[in-house]
């Protein structure tokens, strides 16, 4: 067919997703790369994980676990984690009808916004807050009803820290609210929850039928001999929770993206209708691997320890500069504030001075204004943490330039 002389049609699509664009991380990864700076941004590890783990992969493809596993996940690696979160948490989850094996967490939580939410439902999500939770939403025809983190400050101005609004979270419950989102250990700010929280989240939602996405993907990563507090600890909450945790952040393998999303049976059952749809199942030699490298519970316990050196290391840096910093009890991220650096950068909203911080000095980070639904300037931005040693020296002595200048 001819069609030197005919215009070919434009075809369009309308938009599911009008606010979406890029996200800040590709943004700010491609930047760093076009810089050549230091990266300490987006929020994976710039060192290799334990060769163990890569071995036990090979082992099951050597093995023969190369095609199609159960569609919930390998039965080894269910158990494991049944075993683990009991262990912890002291709560059984059925390995078979209770976990199922997602690809990483985000999947994990899309899956559980599309099974679980419909048009005009609507979900609280308390921002700042990560990426994914909104767009999942909105592509499902779910309303998002932001509640923002109260910000603490001390007499001078100076942000001290974050604390969760109980009192709007409870306003903003209406007929219609289907789920409420938490994520503890939190990104961005790098707070965490404590038993009261829990307390207080199932007063709220007691005696209605809301539901609970408790994203957990920092479980590993709590400070200060502080202990995690999953929703699975209370048996009031995890009888209406879906908990999501990954084992890319756990393990240093980000690029795997293996997690697990565990909820009781009923819950599950919902879960898996979409999950088989949605990604069918997750690579299997890995999942054996995982499965092996699991049964040895210090590779997760010995977590905490590893990262709060690295945040020590960084905050110790940084003490040394004029940025603020913000408590960070958990997560491998530290936040902090630019705007008392005493030069006319610190006068830029948070996503120019990042941008400027990445061209100018080498070193990128995210805006934590990027958290929100409409972005909300504080001034802090969020370094990460998880980096060699040296990668991090290198970054705080580009960084204490910035005070002697």
């Amino acid at each position: 067919m001819n069609t030197n002389n005919t215009a070919l049609r434009q075809i369009t699509l309308p938009t599911r997703l009008p606010k979406v664009g890029t996200t800040i991380f590709t943004v700010m990864s491609a930047l760093a790369n076009e810089h050549q700076a230091i990266n300490l941004g987006q929020g994976f590890p710039d060192f290799g994980c334990d060769p163990a783990l890569p071995n036990a992969v090979h082992e099951a493809m050597q093995a023969g676990h190369n095609q199609y596993p159960p569609m919930a996940g390998v039965a080894p690696l269910r158990e494991g984690i049944s075993k683990k979160i009991a262990t912890l948490y002291g709560k059984h989850y059925d390995p078979q009808s209770e976990i199922t094996i997602t690809a990483g967490g985000t999947q994990g939580i899309f899956t559980v916004i599309a099974c679980a939410v419909g048009p005009g439902d609507e979900v609280i999500v308390i921002e700042p807050v990560y990426d994914s939770y909104i767009p999942a939403i909105d592509t499902v025809g779910g309303k998002a009803v932001p509640v923002q983190l109260i910000v603490n400050r001390d007499a001078q101005g100076k942000i001290t820290g974050y604390e969760i609004p109980w009192q709007a979270i409870s306003e903003a419950i209406t007929p219609s609210t289907k789920m409420i989102m938490i994520n503890s250990p939190h990104n961005p700010t790098g707070m965490v929850w404590e038993s009261g929280d829990l307390e207080k989240l199932a007063e709220i939602v007691r005696n209605t039928n809301i539901l609970i996405c408790s994203d957990e993907v920092y479980e590993h990563m709590v400070y200060d001999g502080q202990m995690h507090q999953s929703v699975a600890r209370h048996p009031e909450l995890a009888n209406r929770s879906f908990v999501i945790s990954s084992f890319g952040k756990t393990y240093h393998v980000t690029g795997w993206k293996v997690g697990y999303v565990a909820a009781p049976a009923a819950l599950t059952h919902e879960f898996r209708k979409v999950h088989q749809f949605n990604v069918f199942t997750v690579n299997t030699p890995m999942q054996y691997g995982l499965a092996k490298y699991l049964e040895n519970a210090d590779h997760y316990l010995n977590l905490p320890q590893f990262y709060e050196q690295k945040r020590n290391y960084l905050r110790a840096g940084l003490a040394k500069t004029k940025f603020q910093l913000l408590p960070s009890p958990g997560t491998y991220f530290q936040c902090v504030d630019y705007t008392q650096l005493g030069i006319p950068e610190s006068e830029l909203n948070s996503a120019d001075f990042c941008q400027w911080l990445t061209t100018e000095v080498g070193v990128a980070a995210i805006p934590v204004s990027a958290f929100y639904s409409n972005p909300v300037e504080s001034g802090v931005i969020r370094f990460c943490f998880a980096k060699k040693e040296e990668t991090l020296a290198e970054a705080i002595a580009r960084l204490q330039r910035l005070s002697k200048s």
